[in-house]
């Protein structure tokens, strides 16, 4: 069984390029794949790998100056989710494009998740999903406003547009982890919103410690790595990727007669050129032939 750790920290960072390397050697000497992003703002990512490795990974981001009271989630998965490991610096760890909204100053109220379900249930509260699109629609809690974002970076024009929709009402947000929401609900302080809440832990927490039968959450929680989602105590749930658009698909789907392994699904089949799925042919070949020589094929990855 592989270990999984979700994390991000908020934290003011001088020089973040200086911290790659060693953060890089760690996560390889301890066998750990995953993401890490490293920016001024702090750090945030997904990494998975055996015990001992994913603890010396968290152990040495903790050791860093403003990193001690770093939070993760954990979960697991019943084979390696990451084909590869990648420590980047960025500009953003989680890309808003809002460089005056800063976290660390101010955010909205947490809601522990043993709260969540009676506080979005009253009726003065309206439930926004700050995750995109692709996320929302397989798994969303139960009355929540999906914004019909492609990325995070919209979410702000999509506030600036429906904002008087929201005129005397309680904002309650959530997204899979926490990070987006320490965004989004300082950017609604900002814009002058007053009562914004938000989710402690993310829908990940959520997931974790509230019983299926007292859930208000409908579906699935897409996640950013090979299991795709996961469902009520962080169980692998039943989806798959389609490789050409990236998006979440149910096994029944490959039954569909748009459906072409590594080409196209039912939800993209009118969204790419002919010379597009000639490449996604091409790749997905590729990807039969490395897996038939036991060999791993990047093209896998996100």
């Amino acid at each position: 069984m592989v270990t999984v750790a979700a994390l991000y920290h908020f934290t003011r960072v001088d020089d973040p390029a200086s911290l790659c390397a060693p953060l890089l050697a760690t996560c390889q000497a301890g066998d750990v794949m995953g993401t890490l992003l490293l920016a001024h703002e702090g750090i945030n990512g997904t990494i998975a790998g055996p015990r001992a490795g994913i603890d010396a990974v968290l152990a040495h981001i903790r050791a860093l100056p403003g990193f001690k009271s770093l939070e993760h989630k954990e979960s697991t998965a019943s084979e390696m989710p990451f084909r590869r490991l990648k420590v980047r610096e960025k500009r953003e760890i989680v890309t808003m494009g809002q460089p005056d909204v800063d976290p660390t100053c101010a955010v909205g109220r947490y809601v522990e998740p043993a709260d969540w379900n009676a506080f979005i249930s009253e009726p003065d509260v309206a439930v926004i999903d700050t995750r995109n699109a692709y996320e929302v629609a397989i798994g969303t809690f139960e009355g929540a406003i999906d914004p019909g974002t492609e990325s995070f970076r919209d979410f702000p024009a999509w506030w600036n547009q429906n904002a008087e929709r929201f005129h005397n009402k309680r904002i309650a947000m959530f997204c899979t982890g926490g990070i987006r929401c320490e965004k989004s609900t300082g950017y609604l302080l900002g814009q002058g919103v007053d009562e914004v809440y938000h989710l402690k832990g993310g829908i990940l927490r959520y997931l974790e410690t509230v019983s299926e039968e007292e859930s208000l959450w409908r579906g699935d929680c897409f996640v950013f790595d090979e299991r795709v989602s996961v469902g009520h105590g962080l169980v692998e749930g039943p989806h798959e990727l389609c490789r050409a658009c990236r998006r979440a698909i149910r096994p029944e789907d490959k039954s569909r007669p748009e459906f072409e392994e590594g080409v196209q699904c039912h939800q993209c089949v009118d969204e790419y050129t002919q010379a597009d799925r000639e490449r996604f042919r091409q790749r997905h070949r590729q990807i039969v032939l490395a897996k038939t020589r036991g060999d791993k094929h990047l093209a896998v990855t996100r």
